[in-house]
């Protein structure tokens, strides 16, 4: 026997509606078109006309009209749905307030230590050479002193790099970031040298972002996405109190879903550990919605006909 098409009455308003039945389970639940309330079919188990209790009076037994479940799931989407338009809003715009900061103008003190091997152990590397390079390409040069320290005033907001260089010893880079939204570490800056070529020169980086352009298009960019998150998710959760459509729940659950994922791939969840947390409650509310909805979807069964 194929899948039968069943019509059958809204026990909550009274309206007709037609469903195609799936193969399982026996009981099957289908939103009312007319008034959004689920309905349950059974499917039928013997051939036409013998499934159909109009044309037997009494051959089912009375059933007690069903009663709809106490935990909608309904409400706990829309529910998740508005922390994940909050929490996603409210970081978006913490965020675009600190790349607003991070432009502005600042001055920085440079200051560290440099050491080199000797023996198994550490000492002061005096007379090394360390050149800092500013955000505009512009270069200052020190000499280490007795104590191996060596320190820069008034260095301009964005990317700064240190080249360390000795006489037989192998140089050493180190990149830093500073800005009034974000500094990365320009003090106390340790570097030791190890005998070696020229060649052989090692690298240290303490920001993801080499210059502050970088650093303001990857504040913009999540800025950006956390926005459409908050509008798509926002979205979502008004249409779900206006309607129970579980697909828009999935896809506003799927937008909470991405936000962590805007926030690691923009390299900012090292930058603002604290912002990464924001991002997780949105992303474990997110993925609740999405899989409450999906689960819903798949229970649901084939669409229903308006228009039997």
């Amino acid at each position: 026997m194929g899948t039968p098409t069943v019509e059958v009455k809204c026990p909550a308003c009274g309206q007709p509606l037609r469903v195609v039945l799936a193969s399982a389970p026996p009981t099957q639940w289908f939103p009312c078109p007319h008034c959004q309330r689920p309905v349950p079919v059974v499917v039928p188990r013997d051939p036409p006309p013998l499934y159909s209790w109009e044309v037997m009076p009494g051959l089912y037994p009375t059933l007690p009209p069903p009663r709809i479940p106490r935990w909608r799931a309904r409400g706990a989407a829309a529910a998740a749905l508005v922390v994940v338009t909050v929490v996603a809003a409210v970081f978006g715009g913490w965020l675009a307030y600190y790349g607003i900061v991070a432009d502005g103008p600042g001055s920085y003190a440079v200051t560290g230590t440099v050491d080199r091997t000797s023996f198994g152990g550490t000492v002061p590397a005096t007379g090394a050479l360390v050149v800092l390079t500013e955000e505009g390409n512009r270069t200052v040069r020190a000499t280490v002193g007795p104590t191996g320290s060596f320190a820069f005033a008034d260095v301009p907001s964005g990317g700064i790099s240190l080249n360390v260089s000795l006489a037989g010893y192998a140089p050493a880079t180190v990149d830093t970031f500073a800005s009034p939204g974000y500094n990365a570490g320009t003090t106390g800056i340790a570097i030791v040298l190890a005998p070696g070529p020229i060649g052989n020169g090692t690298f240290a980086a303490f920001s993801p972002f080499p210059d502050l352009e970088t650093f303001l298009a990857a504040v913009g960019g999540a800025t950006v996405l956390l926005g459409i998150v908050a509008l798509v998710a926002g979205f979502a959760a008004l249409v779900t109190v206006r309607a129970d459509r579980p697909a828009v729940g999935v896809v506003g659950g799927g937008a909470g879903v991405a936000a962590p994922l805007v926030l690691h791939f923009l390299a900012l969840d090292t930058v603002y550990p604290v912002i990464l947390v924001g991002a997780a409650i949105a992303g474990a509310f997110g993925a609740f919605t999405l899989a409450l909805r999906a689960v819903e979807m798949a229970q649901t069964g084939p669409a229903v006909d308006p228009d039997p």
